[in-house]
């Protein structure tokens, strides 16, 4: 069974992973939720992720738009997170 990470958008600042997971669970196996935060202040940045090995297409189908606490979500399967090193250092050849 494939697992799937959802992207998690325009959350409420009192929305909680727990809250999270009890939502997404409606619609399958939830494997994890997690409201990402501000590591200095500790507070909600806004969005989290919550990953699925059931149900996620009817999750996405059906949470994307939705209101929670008041916000309209924004639900997507999450793309791999890009490489931040930027431009900072010498340009990486093959070996071949």
């Amino acid at each position: 069974m494939s697992k799937k990470n959802l992207y998690v958008g325009n959350l409420s600042f009192s929305t909680t992973s727990d809250s999270l997971r009890d939502l997404f669970s409606q619609y399958g196996t939830v494997t994890s939720a997690t409201v990402i935060s501000d590591r200095e202040t500790g507070r909600s940045r806004g969005f989290g992720f919550v990953e699925m090995t059931s149900g996620s297409d009817e999750a996405i189908e059906n949470l994307n738009g939705a209101d929670l606490d008041g916000r309209k979500l924004t639900v997507n399967e999450a793309r791999p997170r890009e490489d931040r090193r930027g431009s900072g250092g010498p340009p990486r050849r093959n070996r071949y």
